[in-house]
């Protein structure tokens, strides 16, 4: 892919940085959701369906400068346009064609609930990830592409073979690449990405599938809490250990557990863990939440112009074909 990825730890240097800037205006303070019982299908299971995005800017953890989890409006809004511009700035110089100006008009922080939130992580309380020091460090390195002898060798996403359909989605702001369809059928969900164009067609099952049959996002399953569709993901590609979007650690060993609960006509509160893995001291949970939308889902040609790959594999050809820096006698 030819964009540039927007990194957790870009997002915490914009929280750092020390200018302050005014406010966007909102149209109205949000107001929190009263009870909800979600509609059903003609099949009877709580009706999921739609499409579902966002256009907010969300940090994983908590900041230094934002410890609470939410804030008022004001305060959020200075929060956002700082992120939002500081973010651009940064892509504006790595000369990014298209996602600048789309981080400076976000419609600020996240709303979960009708607050305000600063962070996805709601579990431990203080906001961070309970990494072990030895990960926490290569969570704070990021996605490392050390090899450049033959595709096969690069990150998944650069490749186009997985993108925003990997769970757990951990999020980012602007709706150019979060909008998620989903279809229900009385034994299967489909979870539709348009971002990386994926599809999870996922059984309502207490089963997984044979390691042979799991593809590159993983094997998905199932099932009903209530009105909470619970879902369990074991199989993850060791390619995307290190998650881009937020640098979030899933190991391939570990499992992912996601929860979609519709909070409104119009709210659906997206929850996520990763458990089964030692890269953490104790369990932990974040979450989000998308909100309805009338616009379309289109085509995300990810292979037609990823023109990076040919070139990073040219270009170290170039450098193989150049004498050593210092020849050994």
């Amino acid at each position: 892919m030819g964009n540039r990825i927007v990194s957790h730890t870009e997002f915490v240097a914009a929280t750092l940085m020390a200018a302050t800037f005014a406010a966007p205006a909102y149209a109205q303070t949000p107001q929190a959701a009263p009870a909800y019982s979600a509609p059903r299908t003609s099949f009877g299971q709580p009706s999921l369906e739609g499409v579902w995005t966002h256009n907010f800017i969300l940090l994983m953890e908590s900041s230094p400068h934002a410890p609470a989890l939410t804030l008022p409006e004001a305060e959020a809004g200075v929060m956002a346009a700082t992120m939002g511009k500081a973010i651009g700035d940064q892509l504006d110089r790595g000369l990014d064609p298209e996602v600048p100006e789309l981080m400076r008009n976000t419609d600020g922080l996240g709303i979960v609930r009708g607050e305000r939130r600063t962070r996805s992580v709601v579990e431990p309380a203080d906001g961070k990830l309970p990494y072990t020091p030895d990960v926490r460090k290569e969570a704070m390195r990021g996605p490392q592409a050390k090899y450049a002898d033959n595709h096969e060798e690069r990150p998944n996403w650069e490749r186009c073979i997985t993108s925003l359909g990997l769970p757990p989605v951990t999020g980012i702001g602007t709706t150019s690449v979060n909008p998620r369809h989903i279809v229900q059928t009385p034994g299967y969900i489909v979870l539709h990405t348009e971002y990386g164009d994926e599809a999870r067609i996922i059984p309502l099952s207490g089963t997984h599938k044979p390691k042979a049959l799991h593809s590159p996002l993983g094997d998905s399953i199932a099932r009903w809490d209530g009105d909470t569709l619970v879902v369990e993901t074991i199989g993850l590609p060791a390619n995307d250990r290190v998650r881009y979007f937020s640098n979030l650690i899933v190991p391939a060993e570990a499992v992912v557990i996601e929860r979609f609960t519709r909070l409104s006509d119009n709210e659906l509160l997206y929850q996520y863990t990763v458990e089964g893995t030692n890269a953490y001291t104790q369990p932990w949970l974040a979450e989000y939440s998308l909100y309805r939308t009338n616009q379309r889902m289109f085509e995300h040609a990810c292979h037609e112009g990823n023109y990076s790959l040919p070139n990073i594999l040219q270009a170290e050809r170039v450098k193989d074909m150049r004498p050593a820096a210092n020849p050994q006698p």
